[in-house]
């Protein structure tokens, strides 16, 4: 019985470790980079319905989602009734990082 405790205090403390490492892990600076050399091109003028960087009314319903709502969505892509979100944002060689960096600095910019 003991054993059983153990091992369930261990995952406890792996998945609440890893919890706080998910939500840490986003780096907004970093994210600049990747939106520059790519998320510009849809996330600047607003092409195929995405919400501007900066436009806090567009984006205060994204960012009510959760961050890893936007996140799993930009990875997946989506369409919705204002638009649509290619996977990866059309550069399938971006990392579910680079992803999560990314939709961090808009986030950050668009509060």
């Amino acid at each position: 019985m003991s054993r059983f405790v153990s091992a369930a205090l261990c995952a406890l403390f792996v998945v609440s470790v890893g919890s706080a490492e998910a939500k840490a892990a986003y780096n907004a600076a970093a994210g600049k980079a990747v939106y520059d050399a790519g998320c510009h091109v849809c996330h600047k003028a607003g092409t195929m319905g995405a919400p501007k960087l900066g436009d806090k009314v567009a984006w205060a319903p994204r960012i009510a989602q959760g961050e890893a709502k936007l996140v799993s969505k930009s990875i997946a892509g989506f369409k919705g009734p204002k638009g649509i979100m290619p996977p990866k944002g059309g550069n399938v060689k971006l990392t579910p990082l680079q992803i999560g960096n990314a939709t961090a600095y808009m986030v950050q910019q668009s509060k």
